[in-house]
């Protein structure tokens, strides 16, 4: 098992045991455009080089379609650094990605779109 496996690179009170500036190995510009809203889903390829914890963890939440901001948040890494592990993943082939839908939007008094929302709340509770 490895450290990222067991848990023991986050400590819950003082946070991430590695700052994330070195998960990137310093980098703060990824090589492929994201947006928060773009989803990522590995392909089952995997790198051919071992990239490190946090790559591993990244392919492991990416078996179902997952927006990048939803991946920076489940790793507790700030969104650039979450964008620079995707970009690598990306060069690598090993995830796919997906620009987010435009949808239109609707007048904020549309009775269908807010009977949708209310529909939607009930539904959760």
């Amino acid at each position: 098992m490895t450290d990222a496996e067991d848990g023991s690179w986050l400590d819950d009170d003082a946070g991430r045991l590695v700052r994330p500036y070195t998960v990137s190995n310093g980098r703060t510009q990824p090589s492929s455009h994201f947006d928060l809203l773009t989803m990522v889903m590995a392909t089952g390829t995997r790198p051919h080089t071992y990239l490190g914890p946090d790559y591993d963890q990244v392919l492991a939440l990416c078996g179902v379609p997952m927006s990048v901001a939803e991946v920076s948040a489940h790793l507790r890494l700030p969104a650039v650094i979450t964008k620079v592990l995707l970009s690598d993943l990306v060069t690598h082939q090993a995830l796919t990605t997906r620009a987010p839908r435009v949808v239109e939007a609707a007048s904020p008094t549309d009775r269908n779109l807010l009977e949708a929302v209310l529909h939607g709340l009930r539904k959760r509770l």
